[in-house]
């Protein structure tokens, strides 16, 4: 699943592509991708774009004086641009094709677009029309972005969330926004974290390194992710994790084997039950 340092790559790149031209067509290849009515897809038609920006691991495509489409990528949804856009017709419901957005130049000049993909069968991306984007509920319900959350903010979200693991409530988007399952792994092993440490009972020093990883992991991949085109993006995500992922692989750290790496793991989780047991 993209997570926020892929989407603001891509809102970056799709900014940089599009900001000040023009929508020429959008084509619908997947009904049941599209979850509003009004505006229709058509409105977004003949409008100047003004950006795309990044809610969470939402994508919103601004124009100017009109209607915003917003799209959630889900686990298997990906953006491809393309220079140049395939002339042939969508056939809808055919292919991993959600959606086709062209854009021309105010002069008129073709200069490509993009499609949104989604692959597999369980189809669970979402695409929305709406005058502002928080009216997708959504964004709505969205927690802070979790590169804008202070470290003092932070400890408080964790004292709120109780005896809940630390990994579910990094990953949960109405308290923090943008993390997900693999980079979730990520921050809790550069913080040298169980994720099912409880929340309650983090002390000052763990909830400093634990902030302090979360705001180097993902910097670091925004800063890696940023300049890629659609079609590296994955890769660099994937070569670069530490630990998510990587079953079978030896610790980037200690360069231990799995099995002892799964050990490790197994008593880490026997010991954290434990502790949830006696509270």
């Amino acid at each position: 699943m993209p997570e926020l340092p892929e989407v603001e790559a891509l809102a970056r790149l799709l900014t940089e592509r599009t900001s000040g031209m023009r929508i020429s067509e959008v084509v619908l290849a997947s009904l049941s991708a599209l979850k509003t009515v009004s505006p229709s897809l058509m409105d977004l038609e003949g409008r100047i774009v003004n950006r795309v920006v990044r809610h969470g691991k939402f994508l919103d495509l601004a124009t100017v004086d009109g209607p915003h489409l917003v799209w959630h990528l889900s686990r298997a949804g990906w953006v491809q641009w393309k220079d140049e856009l395939p002339t042939g017709p969508v056939r809808p419901g055919k292919g991993p094709l959600a959606l086709r957005v062209g854009f021309v130049s105010i002069d008129g000049e073709p200069i490509g677009g993009f499609d949104v993909t989604e692959a597999g069968t369980q189809k669970r991306l979402a695409l929305y029309v709406v005058e502002s984007p928080e009216q997708v509920p959504g964004i709505a319900r969205l927690g802070p972005d979790a590169l804008a959350v202070d470290r003092d903010q932070f400890a408080g979200m964790l004292a709120a969330a109780g005896r809940s693991q630390v990994k579910g409530v990094l990953r949960d988007q109405s308290v923090i926004a943008g993390v997900g399952n693999a980079y979730s792994d990520e921050i809790l092993h550069a913080a040298r974290l169980s994720p099912f440490h409880p929340c309650r009972t983090l002390t000052d020093a763990q909830i400093d390194g634990l902030h302090a990883a979360m705001q180097s992991t993902l910097a670091d991949a925004v800063a890696r992710s940023v300049g890629h085109g659609t079609g590296t993006l994955k890769a660099e995500k994937k070569a670069n994790l530490a630990v998510h992922g990587r079953t079978g692989q030896t610790c980037p750290v200690c360069g231990r084997s799995e099995e002892l790496t799964s050990e490790l793991q197994s008593r880490l989780h026997l010991v954290c039950r434990l502790l949830l047991e006696k509270k």
